[in-house]
């Protein structure tokens, strides 16, 4: 059964760089660990995410501000690949800049809400372990290498590797049950 189209969500407009340096209060996240660590990190996430996905109340939101499970596990599915392209270019370009990617406008189209979970689960771990493989690619000065976004956010790969494992790490709270 498709569950019916919920209500769209207001967007997130916060700049969540702060996470970098400072961590993240609402959901512990200590930005202090070893960088070379993110793929481990990334593959640790994994099993916690099917977990999920495998869960009798996969497509209820906690609220209707708030997206339910699903939603969140298409979201880093494709925060995977989304991240895996950008830290691509920063190993191979020159201080690149990222094309813009809206979250919330790919959650509408990409019909989160009505995602197989048993396929999101799948395509999660192909993308996470993907981009875990990238990652532990990552050696020396290339961690210093830069990238940006097209707002302007500077990363170094480093800062990069803190940031995308925030995300995962929280979004994981946010489905915690």
């Amino acid at each position: 059964m498709t569950p019916t189209e919920p209500d769209r969500i207001e967007p997130d407009t916060k700049d969540w760089t702060f996470v970098i340096t400072d961590g993240c209060a609402e959901c512990g996240f200590e930005p202090s660990f070893d960088v070379a660590s993110t793929g481990a990190l990334l593959r640790d996430s994994l099993p916690r995410w099917r977990a999920r996905l495998a869960a009798d109340d996969i497509h209820v939101r906690p609220a209707q501000d708030v997206w339910s499970p699903l939603e969140y596990a298409s979201h880093a599915r494709d925060t995977s690949r989304v991240f895996r392209g950008r830290l691509e270019l920063m190993l191979s370009r020159d201080d690149p800049t990222f094309d813009d990617w809206d979250q919330d406008l790919a959650a509408v189209e990409g019909e989160y809400f009505t995602q197989d979970p048993t396929r999101v689960a799948e395509e999660l771990t192909r993308e996470g372990e993907a981009t875990a493989a990238l990652f532990d690619q990552v050696t020396g000065d290339q961690w210093q290498r830069p990238g940006r976004r097209s707002n302007g956010s500077v990363f170094t790969i480093e800062t990069f590797a803190r940031y995308f494992i925030h995300d995962v790490h929280h979004h994981l709270v946010d489905v915690s049950a």
